[in-house]
């Protein structure tokens, strides 16, 4: 109970506070729009280089971990993906609920989560399955619903514009600006370590009050209660499973590690499949409910893995 209330319930309570000042309008759209931009565009780029920065080659070998955490968003893509499609959806719409299973909120929760249960050491860990959920996972998603929607020649332009907004992003520039400093030995200068580092430090809190405006803003929520509880259950309770089976039986790694795999295959779903389902007009209700539904019930299933994990 002590490695849960020093741990998870910050977490939750800065989430809580961010749905309460959004659902009674402390904040409007637009400040949570700059809110989120400015944990987009600094205050998480900040935290990701000066934590990139310090990488060491042992870490980057860590092949064990990516096996793990994309073998868990993998085996549960393909499963709602399956469901959905037995259901009778088109695949563009069983695309975004396999996003919806497999897309754990990494970059806004999982970095603070590691950093509060794990300590610093476990900074790459989170940054890495961040890359790896907006790179492998999303881009993927995306690419079979603009192959299903048949959108001809736009389907080229429509990749190369998601593919300049991806390698322009900070979220990708400033880890892998952080990883080549790291590897190469070379040491931050004292002055921008403690900008990067001060700044960094707004990433967290930002971050998750961004998250609790979200959920308190976009109240487009399906009454298709079936769809929304299988998706919850295959990201909470499927996903952790399969990633824990991977990291602790499957591939070798140390424990910081695994237990880091687990923790963020175990968190509720991201933002960004609700983003994709808006701009093609997919199963947005179904997405958003899901992912309201997934951060309620994620204060029990993760806080009973933090439990589990102190007494390991």
């Amino acid at each position: 109970m002590h490695a849960v209330l020093n741990s998870a319930f910050p977490i939750f309570a800065l989430i809580l506070t961010g749905f309460i000042c959004g659902f009674f309008g402390v904040f409007d759209r637009t400040a949570t729009d700059n809110l989120n931009r400015f944990a987009v565009y600094l205050a998480l780029p900040s935290l990701m280089f000066v934590a990139m920065s310090k990488i060491t080659l042992d870490q980057v070998r860590q092949l064990g971990f990516v096996g793990a955490f994309c073998g868990g968003f993998a085996i549960c893509f393909a499963v709602a993906f399956l469901i959905s499609r037995l259901r009778g959806r088109r695949i563009a719409s069983a695309s975004i609920e396999g996003l919806d299973a497999g897309y754990s909120n990494v970059g806004f929760m999982g970095i603070p989560m590691c950093l509060l249960v794990f300590g610093p050491e476990s900074a790459p860990a989170s940054i890495i399955a961040t890359l790896f959920t907006a790179c492998v996972l999303f881009l993927f998603a995306i690419a079979v619903i603009e192959i299903d929607l048949r959108k001809g020649s736009d389907f080229w332009s429509t990749g190369a514009k998601i593919a300049r907004a991806l390698f322009t992003s900070p979220l990708l520039i400033a880890p892998v600006a952080g990883l080549a400093i790291g590897l190469s030995g070379l040491a931050l200068p004292a002055p921008l370590m403690s900008f990067t580092t001060l700044l960094g430090g707004a990433a967290s809190p930002v971050a998750l009050i961004c998250i609790g405006l979200f959920l308190a803003q976009e109240r487009v929520v399906s009454h298709d209660a079936v769809s929304i509880g299988v998706l919850v259950s295959l990201k909470l309770i499927l996903q952790p499973l399969v990633t824990a089976l991977l990291a602790f039986y499957v591939f070798s790694m140390p424990p910081l590690w695994s237990h880091s795999a687990v923790i963020l295959s175990a968190l509720p779903i991201g933002s960004g499949p609700f983003t994709i389902a808006k701009l093609y007009g997919l199963e947005a209700g179904v997405t958003s409910g899901s992912i309201l539904a997934s951060h309620v019930f994620a204060v029990l299933t993760v806080s009973l893995l933090v439990g589990w994990f102190a007494l390991t």
